[in-house]
């Protein structure tokens, strides 16, 4: 702890600091539950959509066969050509936000290729649209969970550090500034009756 002026200057000061401390400590509060209410809610997002992945995932167990045919569903067949994302804000955190994707389909050819084909590249894009969220997702919970981190220390340091600290401040400089008005009072009585004591 710093070693503190005992001055009506320094007294003023440490109770301007004491108001400042005392106003943004609700806010900081208030930053901090929006945060966490936000993690919570990015999380439950993010297992709704493993959870449907898993559902997609399930309904093409009874195509796995197919999928195995020699140089029918390569890898070539589907790619994700861009991702597109918009910049968001939570509690002043900047957040990348999921708009969709776009993908490159390789042409085949319709006369040749099974008929499930069609129904494959369907279902892998909704397979990829639901991992890519998902990061996007991740990406936001982890944005949103450093910034908690940081608005908890804030917390912590106004509410059990620069709070009591100031108070303990205050208090010690009015003790010092009364016990030095009492003083005054004395040495200027005991001088009174030094002058009247003289002036006999």
């Amino acid at each position: 702890m710093a070693k503190i002026k005992l001055t009506k200057n320094e007294l003023k000061k440490q109770k301007d600091a004491l108001k400042m401390y005392q106003r943004y400590l609700p806010t900081l509060m208030l930053k901090k539950q929006q945060l966490q209410a936000e993690i919570r809610t990015t999380e439950l997002r993010i297992k709704d959509l493993m959870d449907e992945k898993e559902r997609v995932d399930e309904s093409f167990k009874p195509w796995i066969g197919v999928f195995g045919e020699k140089g029918i569903f390569t890898p070539e067949v589907l790619q994700i050509s861009s991702i597109k994302t918009a910049e968001g804000n939570i509690a002043g955190v900047p957040i990348p936000i999921f708009e969709g994707a776009e993908f490159h389909i390789e042409p085949y050819n319709l006369a040749r290729a099974p008929l499930w084909l069609d129904m494959a590249v369907e279902k892998m894009k909704r397979v990829f649209l639901l991992d890519l969220e998902a990061q996007i997702l991740e990406e936001q919970r982890k944005r949103l969970a450093k910034e908690l981190q940081v608005t908890t220390q804030r917390v912590n340091l106004f509410e059990k550090i620069k709070i009591p600290e100031t108070k303990s401040n205050i208090k010690k400089i009015r003790v010092y500034l009364g016990d030095q008005q009492t003083a005054a009072v004395v040495r200027g009585k005991i001088a009174k009756r030094g002058m009247e004591r003289a002036a006999q």
